[in-house]
């Protein structure tokens, strides 16, 4: 898991061309922030990347990064995640967060009861979704809309959940209010 002091902005999918480009998913609210907030650095900070935006194409920069300059090394760049430090970053607006802030938090029911711990912020294109990691049961993913999650108290270090109908087995769901424990019993 990244430092605190770190947020990951985006990642390296692949070389581009022979002449040392690479294709960079951004991670960032407005695609074109990926170099806003200064040079990006590996997970643990050793290796620091100077970024020059080239082009927009199939949801990904197209990116020289200083230094690299053939296919090989682009190549070699794949799957590295970038990081930028955290007091680069503005200051969330009142009800937004980073998602690097969820992960790690306890999901609550209502009723104060654990529901298990956000893995993961994914957005596969039909909206956000929480992985939130059971204890005893795996992992769930959970809408990330005000329904399904109608509280984020990010200086709480909590989130509360409200499970949609269907995510969970029945055995797993928690009664209703009203609802009978013992339904269908009784002669």
């Amino acid at each position: 898991m990244a430092s605190p002091s770190k947020v990951c902005v985006g990642q390296i999918t692949g070389a581009h061309g022979v002449r040392g480009l690479v294709k960079v998913k951004p991670f960032t609210a407005a695609p074109e922030d990926l170099t806003a907030y200064g040079p990006v650095s590996d997970e643990a900070g050793a290796r620091r990347l100077a970024l020059k935006l080239l082009s927009w194409a199939k949801d990904q920069w197209i990116v020289q990064v200083e230094g690299v300059a053939d296919r090989d090394a682009a190549d070699a760049l794949r799957g590295l995640r970038l990081y930028v430090d955290r007091a680069s970053l503005p200051e969330p607006e009142e009800d937004e967060f980073y998602h690097a802030d969820l992960i790690g938090l306890p999901a609550v029911l209502a009723d104060g009861s654990v529901f298990g711990t956000v893995r993961g912020v994914f957005d596969f294109g039909a909206g956000e979704m929480l992985e939130i990691v059971r204890p005893g049961a795996g992992a769930v993913m959970m809408p990330f809309t005000r329904a399904a999650v109608p509280v984020v108290d990010i200086a709480g270090r909590r989130i509360v959940v409200d499970p949609p109908a269907g995510l969970l087995e029945p055995a797993e769901r928690p009664p209703e209010e009203g609802e009978d424990d013992d339904a269908g019993g009784g002669a």
